[in-house]
């Protein structure tokens, strides 16, 4: 055996050598904080709805979660839940699109990339729309704009608010121009549903872009947004390349926004249910009487 071999046969058979310091998050019994590091049981995370005690990080929640933190406990009723995707256009890119469909329905769960309902909000009716990052970076292609208009179609007609969880990469390029066209039939059911006098909540979450950014997200009467959320339409790469100027620190966040008037409130999760509330209560939202 030559000394070259032998390192070899060596790295092969060594075990790794392991950082006390890591955390194993595999078992799903800790969690630790991208931001400050800091190490919780995930138990305790979950309980705190997935902000870091130490620094207030808000990690990443999806659908359910998000449902479980907004809706009063077992008032959702999902509406179109069997409405899917279809390949228009027949795409491939390096795979097909209905493979990627596939592979997204498989890992999340989810038939697209929202979840619409009705449900209660400490007794107040709301129509509420929650997006997912997880299904193809939360993109909005037919089947997204199609629940969200019937979301605010039934809404309007039922004389409800309504909330959007925003979270997406934005359109969704498999479908093209079909993609596009959500932007227009959901803001056009947006104004149908001001126009009756109602009230309609955005909430911007990390991460927020595209056209989502430039349609339904920066319509409503009162922009809500997590904290640090990253908001947008381009990425700070490409707009620094066309304009050819250095963008400012903590240009995109949740906070820059509000600083500049494009978002009214910050809302940290935990106090989001009372925020919705007292909200819904301000706007003349009537309670129903708890059964």
């Amino acid at each position: 055996m030559s000394l070259f071999d032998w390192f070899a046969d060596r790295r092969k058979t060594a075990p790794a050598v392991r950082n006390t310091q890591d955390v194993d998050e595999g078992d799903g019994l800790w969690s630790k904080c991208p931001e400050c590091g800091l190490v919780v049981y995930r138990k305790d995370l979950l309980a705190n709805a997935s902000v870091c005690k130490g620094c207030g990080h808000h990690h990443r929640i999806f659908s359910e979660e998000r449902i479980a933190l907004i809706a009063d406990p077992g008032s959702f009723e999902p509406l179109d839940s069997n409405l899917g995707p279809t390949d228009p256009l027949a795409f491939k890119d390096r795979r097909s699109y209905a493979d990627r469909l596939r592979d997204s329905q498989s890992s999340t769960g989810l038939i697209d990339a929202v979840i619409t309902g009705l449900c209660r909000v400490e007794h107040h009716p709301l129509a509420l729309g929650v997006m997912d990052f997880r299904f193809m970076g939360g993109s909005m292609g037919s089947v997204v704009g199609e629940k969200l208009t019937r979301l605010i179609e039934i809404a309007t007609a039922q004389r409800l608010p309504v909330l959007i969880v925003c979270a997406s990469g934005g359109a969704r390029m498999q479908e093209g121009m079909l993609s596009l066209m959500q932007m227009a039939k959901i803001s056009g059911a947006l104004q149908r549903h001001r126009e009756a006098g109602l009230l309609y909540l955005p909430l911007l979450t990390h991460p927020t872009t595209g056209g989502v950014t430039a349609s339904f997200a920066m319509l409503g009467d009162l922009i809500l947004a997590e904290p640090k959320a990253l908001i947008g339409f381009a990425g700070r790469r490409v707009i620094e390349q066309t304009l050819r100027e250095k963008l400012p620190d903590g240009f995109q966040t949740a906070e820059y926004l509000r600083d500049h008037g494009f978002v009214d409130l910050i809302v940290a999760r935990p106090d989001l249910r009372e925020t919705l509330s007292s909200l819904l209560r301000l706007h003349g939202c009537p309670a129903l009487q708890p059964a």
